[in-house]
């Protein structure tokens, strides 16, 4: 979350900020509950102490063989208000609390400003779009042709946007998993982690799913628990109330499943691969400081960008502007592959920096050279979404025959096996 005392003291700017975001929050109630608590604080303050000097007469008046019962009435009147104007505290820090945690980040200051995807610039490209000989069949054709996958079967089970993958299909699956995992361990200098694939709510408000996307979780009410969207909410709460004294930045990859409602996606892109409610993901998390956020951030991208170079696959990465942005990020880079059969650019991977707003909400703070306790910045991104990258690996290797040409960083994990064919 925010800073209220930065937002207090940067009115005007996180005002034309969160504007630029297109984001409808209501400063001026939570600014006015917040001075509204100082002065009922300075008000509690200031009975507490003439209470006390009371307190002190009482013994006075009685050591002199006085009636203490009017000074001992007056100080529990005292008491009484005392008690009213904590009340009246404890209600509105909930109320700030709730106001904050609905306001989304502020966008850096080298974030294009824009209103949508449209105004999104594109960044750089890798490699070509891949022309055929031949009409490219879509991802669900060829996935039922060779028998990776089984969506009907999926549905049976569970319903739409759980998918059910077979044969070579599974292990493509256990495949793309372990190579990505590799990567990022042995080249790109990440400790792997295993986290648990369910949170409970601090987690989850800590990372800024809650209280904003409460409709998108999928929940275990009784235990109050909920299914992971995404590991970034287990592995960055690694550290929560926390100070870290080890040298950041810290940086862990994990692979978890995914469960995601898509409750405001219905009916969008639910053919096949493309959004599910259950899908593997590796994802990259980084602890930083402030002074090397920028760099780790870009460096993050990169790392993601590699996998998809291995893989030989084309791929864009844009920038999103302040109107794109999500709730929770600072700055982002989406990396997007190519669809031959939908002629369109699908996201695979954003890569958010967001600065110290998730640490904020979660309490995860370092000690400088210096000994000062300062908030980490937290970083993470998708290294990378497996349905999308088996879409896009299925569609631009297809052959005219129907068999699928597999990358050659592939073929140790499939037993070498070069290509996907019908049985």
């Amino acid at each position: 979350m925010l800073d209220i005392r930065y937002i207090q003291e940067n009115k005007k700017d996180v005002l034309e900020a969160l504007n630029n975001r297109n984001a409808e929050v209501d400063i001026h109630s939570l600014l006015n509950a917040y001075e509204e608590r100082k002065g009922i604080i300075l008000e509690a303050d200031r009975l507490k102490a003439n209470r006390n000097n009371i307190s002190k007469e009482i013994g006075s008046i009685i050591k002199s063989g006085g009636s203490a019962d009017e000074a001992k009435e007056t100080v529990r009147k005292i008491g009484d208000e005392i008690s009213e104007l904590d009340e009246k505290i404890r209600n509105l820090e909930m109320k700030i609390e709730h106001l904050l945690l609905h306001i989304p980040n502020i966008p850096s200051k080298n974030v294009p400003v824009g209103s949508s995807e449209s105004d999104n610039p594109v960044v750089r490209k890798w490699g070509e779009i891949k022309s055929f000989d031949f009409d490219p069949l879509p991802h669900w054709d060829i996935g039922s042709s060779l028998g990776l996958f089984d969506l009907e079967r999926g549905a049976k089970i569970a319903g739409s946007g759980f998918p059910l993958y077979t044969g070579n299909g599974a292990r493509l699956q256990r495949a793309l998993i372990q190579f990505m995992l590799d990567v990022h361990t042995e080249e790109h200098g990440y400790k792997e982690v295993s986290p648990p694939f369910f949170c409970n709510e601090f987690a989850m408000t800590g990372t800024g799913q809650l209280p904003k996307f409460a409709e998108d979780m999928y929940t275990m009410p009784e235990d109050r628990l909920y299914a992971i969207p995404t590991a970034e909410v287990p592995v960055t709460n690694l550290y929560a109330n926390e100070i870290l004294n080890k040298d950041l930045p810290i940086c862990h990859v994990a692979y978890t499943p995914c469960f995601r409602r898509e409750a405001g996606a219905a009916g969008k892109d639910t053919r096949g691969l493309q959004r599910l409610h259950q899908f593997d993901k590796v994802e990259l998390v980084k602890f930083t400081t402030p002074e090397s956020s920028e760099k780790e951030h870009q460096k993050l991208t990169k790392d993601a960008e590699e996998i998809l170079k291995k893989l030989n696959l084309t791929y864009r990465v844009i920038e999103l502007c302040t109107g794109d942005l999500g709730f929770s990020a600072a700055k982002c880079y989406d990396i997007e592959l190519w669809s031959p059969s939908q002629k369109k650019w699908i996201e695979v991977s954003s890569c958010s920096n967001f600065n110290a707003y998730q640490a904020r909400r979660a309490n995860i703070r370092y000690r400088d050279n210096e000994n000062k306790v300062s908030f980490v910045h937290t970083i993470n991104g998708s290294g990378v979404a497996l349905p999308r990258l088996v879409i896009a690996l299925l569609e631009n290797n297809q052959t005219e025959n129907g068999d699928v040409l597999l990358p050659e960083v592939l073929h140790p994990y499939m037993k070498d096996k070069k290509r996907l064919t019908k049985k």
